[in-house]
């Protein structure tokens, strides 16, 4: 009787919108009409086969998101944008990009008479901004997981929306809310100023906002890039970084193999922390080259990397993992319940439940300092780091410039001797 009894229990009521919204739908469908009007929470939009946002031909079915609130202002409002949607199909002059910073017109109540006009009228504007906002931003969210390359490594998309977009984007959005600006260039230029001069923040936002400049087709200055970029090692992990001999004794502060390994991994490689568990290391085996490979779904995708210094292969004891891959710490590597982000915490606070005085990444600027000073080409050593030269030039600008000046240096001498 008590299963009866749940069984007949009332079902959560549904938003007082959803009838009508239902009821609209059924015309359009019997009207031939293919897209729909939706509800997502508290806010309308529209879903239907649309024009592809790459520009390729055939119109999957898409989400238009409208910004309008769940409410009757809004329906009416969703109701006039769906014929104009509609009007502008039938014309084949649809265009994405007339619907990510257009403000909606029907979110806000009736302005008050009188002495209380202003403030309600600068809260229902406030209000809209926000909306419009928040409107932006997700369609750039959806125009990011969209892109071909995105999607050939998901989780790397994921770990980068999260750690590299995100916390700029909501920047944005409460400089706009604040400061009560649109979408546009003073507000991307309020966003950015907030960043220290040359910090590594400054230079990570500048790229964020850029890339939804482009998705906005909107115009950047000329020396965008050069107000944004300009960041290194800061000061204190610059003193910090440890030399080999100081990576050989701190390996004794770790008292579980496991964690050994992993530790002599990123010191010999230069890996991220994630990628200590997303790496093909066969080769490791005795009769390997020794030349691992970081795997496809790691955040900037497949690329080899040889060890510096080669020694430290069997100084580790890393040989075992060519042929025993579960020799390292067992951390949670299935993408479905976890993230490389997440990943990359458990190394970083292993590090500091050991009391290491060094980051996991300070072994990584080691290695590339270790490669400058060998003379490797940048371009090699930037490709085995998995990211571009633009940025290991920038990062390791003190010992590359060092090591040029060094060669210029030397060979003047050579040529004073020679004469």
């Amino acid at each position: 009787m008590a299963q009866s009894a749940a069984r007949s229990e009332p079902s959560p009521p549904l938003h007082p919108l959803d009838a009508a919204i239902r009821e609209h739908n059924t015309l359009l469908a019997a009207s031939g009409v293919a897209l729909r009007l939706e509800r997502r929470g508290g806010r309308l939009g529209l879903r239907g086969p649309l024009p592809c946002r790459r520009g390729t031909a055939g119109h999957p079915v898409q989400r238009l998101s409208l910004g309008l609130q769940a409410d009757g202002p809004g329906l009416e409002q969703a109701r006039a944008e769906l014929r104009k949607v509609l009007q502008q199909l039938q014309q084949q002059r649809f265009e994405w990009r007339h619907w990510t910073t257009a403000l909606p017109s029907a979110t806000t109540t009736a302005p008050a008479t009188g002495r209380g006009q202003a403030p309600v009228e600068a809260q229902a504007q406030s209000q809209a901004q926000a909306l419009a906002i928040a409107d932006v931003l997700e369609r750039f969210e959806q125009a990011f997981f969209s892109d071909p390359r995105r999607r050939r490594n998901p989780a790397g998309s994921r770990t980068t929306w999260t750690s590299a977009y995100l916390p700029y984007l909501r920047r944005l959005r409460a400089a706009a809310e604040a400061q009560g600006l649109a979408v546009g260039l003073p507000l991307l230029e309020a966003v950015i100023e907030s960043y220290p001069l040359a910090s590594r923040g400054r230079q990570q936002c500048g790229t964020a906002l850029a890339a939804l400049a482009r998705h906005l087709e909107l115009e950047l200055p000329p020396d965008w890039s050069e107000r944004c970029g300009g960041y290194g090692l800061h000061a204190a992990q610059f003193r910090r970084l440890p030399s080999d001999g100081q990576i050989l004794q701190l390996l004794h502060q770790v008292p579980n193999p496991a964690w050994r390994l992993a530790y002599g991994l990123m010191a010999t490689y230069g890996l991220r922390n994630h990628e200590v568990f997303f790496a093909d290391l066969s080769a490791l085996a005795p009769g390997g080259d020794r030349v691992i490979r970081v795997l496809p779904t790691s955040k900037t995708g497949e690329h080899q990397v040889w060890p510096f210094q080669p020694e430290w292969v069997e100084r580790f004891g890393l040989e075992v993992l060519g042929l025993d891959p579960a020799a390292l710490p067992p951390v949670c590597t299935d993408l479905r319940r976890t993230t490389l982000q997440q990943v990359g915490r458990r190394v970083a606070e292993q590090f500091r439940r050991y009391a290491l005085p060094i980051t996991p990444y300070d072994l990584r600027h080691a290695w590339a300092v270790r490669t400058i000073h060998i003379g490797l080409p940048d371009t090699v050593a930037a490709r085995m780091m998995g990211h571009s030269v633009a940025i290991h030039t920038r990062t390791y600008h003190h010992w590359i410039t060092r090591r040029d000046q060094q060669q210029a240096v030397d060979a003047a001498l050579a040529r004073h001797r020679a004469a």
